[in-house]
């Protein structure tokens, strides 16, 4: 089973809770989750692997480390992944991006998928799949699915907020991958918001309604 893990650090509790403020403003919002995503990334990133080089400092020539050639990909769920990706982006700059769009069918609630655009190597990257909310699991699974039949196999999913529905099916899903949020909330409601949640993520970022 990949791990589950909440990054509760301070700061990121502290910023968690302005964002999930009412009165919140869509600058400050937009903000605050590229600020989270940032700082959760020093724990997403921690099992990087590193290689030894050799270097010349000032004083001696000396061997240190430095990554290794894996190469990365950030692969926000749309509309509002996209918020997350340049605070992960600024960690790690040389990473790819690419995108899964999705939206949620009124009917059936189930998600659709309308785009699918990926870095050509994707089979070969470590992939970060990002979308602030965790609810139901459905689009997680859906962007997981998606990565897989392209080839893609190292794939950790980062989230803000996690419902415990919606990270019981993703794991029951893909009892593989790695999830990582920095709350894991109460649950869902019936309209399949979580509770307390944050809001729609989307429509906080982009000012829409």
């Amino acid at each position: 089973m990949g791990k589950f893990q909440v990054i509760s650090h301070p700061l990121i509790q502290h910023k968690l809770s302005i964002l999930r403020r009412e009165d919140t403003s869509t600058k400050d919002f937009r903000e605050l989750v590229n600020e989270i995503a940032m700082l959760m990334g020093y724990e997403v990133s921690r099992d990087l692997p590193l290689e030894e080089v050799e270097i010349q400092t000032p004083i001696t020539k000396t061997t240190q480390k430095q990554l290794s050639g894996k190469k990365l990909a950030i692969v926000p769920i749309l509309r509002a992944g996209i918020g997350m990706v340049d605070g992960l982006l600024s960690l790690v700059p040389a990473a790819k991006v690419g995108h899964i769009g999705m939206y949620r069918d009124e009917e059936t609630l189930e998600p659709v998928e309308y785009l699918v655009k990926l870095p050509e190597d994707i089979d070969q990257r470590q992939i970060f799949v990002v979308d602030p909310m965790l609810a139901t699991g459905g689009s997680a699974i859906l962007a997981v699915d998606s990565l897989k039949k392209r080839g893609a196999a190292n794939i950790k999913f980062v989230c803000l907020v996690a419902a415990p529905e919606g990270v019981k099916k993703l794991q029951e899903a893909h009892p593989d991958i790695d999830i990582y949020t920095a709350s894991l909330d109460e649950k869902l409601n019936e309209h399949g918001y979580i509770v307390p949640g944050l809001g729609d993520a989307g429509d906080r970022l982009f000012g829409t309604k």
